[in-house]
């Protein structure tokens, strides 16, 4: 059995507020799922500590595509976040509403969000169905002059902001989230948070699904990217 979801969960900077109990800000309930330690200081630091949870990944955790569900008790991390969840037998005890998915928006972080993602569409793919898991925007560059600070989460937003600003500003391209500091995390884990949800519709074959993006068919993957990436130029050099 999954190891229960207490103080000993090391993983775990738990919330007093939970989904599956009768307060009234039970559906305010939420879990951030952070890589490592740094991130998961800073959103620690600034979280509301009645609704919002912190689960701190170490590292990538493992391509469960092709595995049993042994995977989910003899893999600590996954032992330890299904725990956390209270989902070993089901969604009728979930103890957070939102599942949120709190990586850097490189390459390695969207790989852990892809490994995440595959872990809850081959054991929980109910929680995605129901609408429990999201993920978490977050600023990609900071804007600011004397005067004014603006975040930006994508190349047409920070120039906008540098156009907003004028000449003396200056620009901040967060690497990760361990660089945000809970001041400003504050800001984007609030009521201004962005959250881009997870959906799975029935009629998705989630097997077929896993197998194309997760399997060994590294020639047919690549070339379905090469087909049908886009590319974002920035409009500064247009």
């Amino acid at each position: 059995r999954a190891k229960k979801a207490n103080l000993h969960n090391r993983k775990l900077r738990d919330c007093r507020v939970h989904l599956n109990t009768k307060d009234k800000k039970a559906e305010y309930s939420s879990i951030f799922i952070v890589e490592g330690d740094s991130a998961a200081g800073s959103l620690t630091a600034c979280r509301d500590v009645a609704t919002q949870a912190v689960f701190a990944l170490k590292g990538k955790p493992l391509n469960t595509y092709g595995l049993s569900k042994r995977v989910c008790y003899e893999n600590e991390e996954f032992n330890l976040l299904q725990a956390a969840l209270n989902i070993e037998n089901g969604l009728d005890d979930l103890r957070y509403n939102k599942v949120i998915i709190a990586t850097d928006a490189d390459v390695d972080g969207m790989h852990i969000r892809l490994l995440l993602i595959s872990f809850f569409v081959q054991f929980f793919p109910d929680l995605i169905r129901n609408g429990h898991l999201s993920i978490l925007q977050t600023p990609l560059f900071r804007v600011r002059n004397k005067k004014k600070t603006l975040y930006c989460y994508s190349e047409i937003e920070k120039n906008r902001a540098m156009d907003d600003l004028g000449k003396s500003h200056e620009v901040t391209r967060f690497k990760g989230l361990g660089e945000i500091s809970a001041g400003e995390f504050k800001d984007f884990i609030g009521k201004a948070i962005r959250l881009d949800p997870v959906t799975l519709a029935q009629v998705h074959d989630t097997d077929k699904l896993l197998g194309f993006y997760m399997g060994k068919n590294t020639a047919q993957r690549q070339e379905f990217i090469i087909e049908n990436l886009m590319v974002e130029k920035d409009l500064v050099n247009a």
